[in-house]
C-alpha cells in the first residue's frame, strides 16, 4: 500500500501489517504512530506486535488509539507531542488512514490556516472539510475574553445587556445570535386579529442592538461553564467572567405528527410563527361556517394564553359578522384547567359561554392531516386515553415546546433540559458565575416578554455584582403577565408571580385583571409596543426596577 504525504514529518498510511512495517524502514521512515484501537476487527496486528517490529528494525513508536470520529483537544495534544518529539519521517496509520489524518489536523491547527491544512489532506485524498470549525476552534488567538457573554438576542438578551450598560458602560459584552430581525411576539396575536400588520412587529436585529456591546453573528455551538468558555458554530471559542444564558425555547412542530407540512394551507395556521398569523386572520375572515379547532399543548409553552387568545378574537370577529352561529368552535387544551391562575378563570368562562365554545380538557392534539382537514387528540376520559378525529375548516395549532438542543446536551441543563437556575436570583444552582432568564431557563413563571422585562434587571445587577466578587443582591418574584383578548376592546390582565400570587401592576379602580377592561386593551394595543422596544430593549427599567433581597416588596 502507499503511504501518503501530508508534509515533510508525516505521512499517513491505512493498517499497517508486520511486513509493512519493513518496508516503512527501508523508505526511510524513522517512526511511526498508531491511532487504532487494538481489537477493531480480526486479523488486525495488535499495537504492541507493530511497535516490536518497529523496534525491531529500529525505529520509535507511539500509540495514540482514538475511536473515528471522536478524535478530542486531548487526542490532538498528544498527537502534536508525538509529531514533535518523534523522530522524522514520521508514518501514522489507522484503518484507512483517515483518522491519523484528522489528528495530524488538529494538531497543527493551532499554527496553521485551517482552510490550508483541509487543502493539504485533500491532496492525499482524505477529505476532512467538515473538521474546519474545530481546526478554527483550535487556532491560536480564536479564544476571546469579554466580561459578560449573552447567548441570545431575544428580548431577554438584548434587555440585559442595556440594563447592565446602563449602569456600567464599561463592561464588556459580546451577545451571541445569528438573527437578521428581531420579533415583538406579543403582537403576533393581534397579526392574527388584524388589529397589527406584521411589520408593526419586526424589526432589524442590529436596529435594537445595543451600543458598545459586540454583535456576533453566529450561534452558539456549546457551554463548557467549567472553563468558562461558549463554543461558536464556526469554530471560534468565547470566554468569559460572567455568562448569561438567554437563548430562548424551541417550538417543536415535529412533535405533531403531519403539522409541519400542513401548516399555511388547508385552513391550518398557528399565530407562533410571524409569517403565519396573517394567515391566522385570513382564514377567521374566509370562514363562515363548519368547525374551528383552537388546541394548546402541556405547559411549558410561551404565553400560556396565546392560544385562547386567538380563539377569542376569532370568535369576536365572527360574532360581529354574524357568522358564530354557524360555526362549532372547540378548544381542546392538555391541560386539565382552562387558566393555571384560578382567580382569571371566571371571566374567561363567561366568555367561553358567550361565544358557546366546547372545552375540551385533556384533550392534546397529536396528529393533522391538512389534505383531509381532519385533526387527532388523545383524550384522558377517567385515567383512560382514547383517539377521537375531528374533521375542521379552520385549526389553530400550538406546538409542545422544548429547549434547546444545545442548552438540554450541555452542563447547564437541569432534568426538563432548560437552563438550571436559582428561581429567585436566576443565578445557575452550580456554577456562580452564570445566570439565566427568559424562555429558555428552568423556571416555573410563565413565560412571556412581561417576565423577561422584570427579570433583565434583576440579571443584570446580579451579574454586576459577580463580576465585584459579591453574591446576588437581587430577586425576581416570577412575575408574569398575561393579557387575554377576551374581544376586540377588552381584555382581562393575567399578572402574577410564583405559586400564583397575583401581582397587579395598577389599582384594581384603574385596571381591575379580574375582570374584562377597556383600559387594559388600551395598555396592550397601544402602549406595550412602545415600551417594549423604546424603554425595554433600551434599559429603561419602566415598572421594572430590580428588587433588593431583603429588602420589603
Amino acid at each position: 500500500m502507499a503511504f501518503k504525504r501530508l508534509d515533510d514529518s508525516l505521512s499517513v498510511s491505512p493498517q499497517l501489517s508486520l511486513g509493512d512495517v519493513a518496508r516503512a524502514a527501508r523508505e526511510g521512515f524513522r517512526a511511526i504512530i498508531s491511532n487504532r484501537p487494538d481489537g477493531e476487527e480480526t486479523g488486525q496486528p495488535e499495537a504492541a506486535a507493530v511497535q516490536a517490529e518497529a523496534e525491531r528494525h529500529g525505529m520509535a513508536f507511539a500509540h495514540i488509539p482514538i475511536e473515528s470520529g471522536k478524535a478530542g483537544d486531548a487526542d490532538a495534544d498528544a498527537m502534536a507531542q508525538a509529531l514533535a518529539t518523534l523522530p522524522k519521517p514520521i508514518v501514522a496509520y489507522c484503518r484507512s488512514g483517515a483518522r491519523s489524518t484528522t489528528l495530524w489536523a488538529l494538531a497543527n491547527a493551532e499554527a496553521s490556516d485551517p482552510a490550508s491544512l483541509v487543502r493539504q489532506a485533500a491532496g492525499a485524498d482524505y477529505d476532512i472539510a467538515s473538521l474546519e470549525p474545530q481546526l478554527q476552534r483550535r487556532r491560536k488567538g480564536q479564544s476571546v475574553t469579554y466580561d459578560v457573554v449573552i447567548v441570545g438576542g431575544g428580548a431577554a438578551g438584548i434587555a440585559t445587556a442595556a440594563s447592565i450598560l446602563k449602569r456600567n458602560a464599561k463592561v464588556t459584552i459580546a451577545i451571541v445570535d445569528p438573527a437578521k430581525d428581531h420579533f415583538y411576539q406579543p403582537g403576533w396575536t393581534m397579526v392574527g386579529a388584524g388589529v397589527f400588520t406584521p411589520e408593526q412587529t419586526r424589526k432589524a436585529e442590529a436596529d435594537v442592538m445595543p451600543a458598545g456591546v459586540e454583535w456576533l453573528k453566529v450561534a452558539a455551538s456549546g457551554f463548557e461553564p467549567d472553563r468558562n468558555a461558549v463554543e461558536l458554530a464556526d469554530g471560534r471559542t468565547l470566554t468569559y467572567r460572567v455568562l448569561v444564558a438567554a437563548p430562548g425555547l424551541r417550538l417543536a412542530w415535529e412533535k405533531i405528527d403531519g403539522l409541519e407540512a400542513a401548516l399555511g394551507k388547508n385552513g391550518v395556521t398557528s399565530n407562533y410563527r410571524f409569517d403565519l398569523a396573517p394567515y391566522t386572520h385570513q382564514l377567521v375572515k374566509q370562514v363562515k361556517s363548519g368547525r374551528a379547532l383552537f388546541s394548546q399543548p402541556a405547559m411549558p409553552i410561551k404565553c400560556a394564553g396565546a392560544p385562547q387568545k386567538a380563539m377569542y378574537l376569532s370568535c369576536d370577529i365572527w360574532r360581529e359578522a354574524g357568522a358564530l352561529p354557524q360555526i362549532d368552535v372547540e378548544f381542546h387544551n392538555a391541560g386539565a384547567v382552562l387558566f393555571g391562575v384560578a382567580t382569571y378563570v371566571p371571566a374567561l368562562m363567561d366568555y367561553i359561554a358567550k361565544y358557546g365554545i366546547d372545552l375540551q380538557l385533556d384533550s392534546n392534539l397529536i396528529a393533522v392531516d391538512g389534505d383531509r382537514r381532519i385533526a387527532t387528540f388523545e383524550r384522558k376520559r377517567d385515567g383512560e386515553i382514547t383517539r377521537i378525529e375531528r374533521e375542521f375548516d379552520m385549526l389553530h395549532a400550538v406546538p409542545p415546546q422544548v429547549s434547546l438542543d444545545v442548552v438540554a446536551k450541555s452542563p447547564l441543563a437541569a432534568a426538563s433540559g432548560f437552563i438550571e437556575v436559582d428561581e429567585a436570583t436566576l443565578r445557575h444552582k452550580r456554577y456562580e458565575n452564570v445566570f439565566g432568564l427568559g424562555d429558555g431557563a428552568g423556571t416555573s413563571n410563565a413565560k412571556a416578554a412581561a417576565a423577561a422585562r422584570k427579570q433583565a434587571p434583576v440579571v443584570a445587577v446580579n451579574v454586576l455584582a459577580a463580576l465585584d466578587g459579591k453574591p446576588p443582591v437581587a430577586d425576581y418574584d416570577g412575575y408574569g403577565s398575561c393579557p387575554l383578548t377576551v374581544e376586540r376592546g377588552k381584555i382581562v390582565l393575567a399578572e402574577f408571580g410564583y405559586g400564583g400570587k397575583l401581582l397587579p401592576s395598577f389599582p384594581a379602580w384603574l385596571i381591575d385583571g379580574t375582570k374584562p377592561t377597556k383600559a387594559a386593551w388600551f395598555l396592550k394595543e397601544r402602549m406595550l409596543p412602545p415600551i417594549y422596544w423604546n424603554a425595554m430593549l433600551k434599559g429603561h427599567e419602566l415598572m421594572a426596577k430590580p428588587h433588593r433581597i431583603g429588602a420589603s416588596a
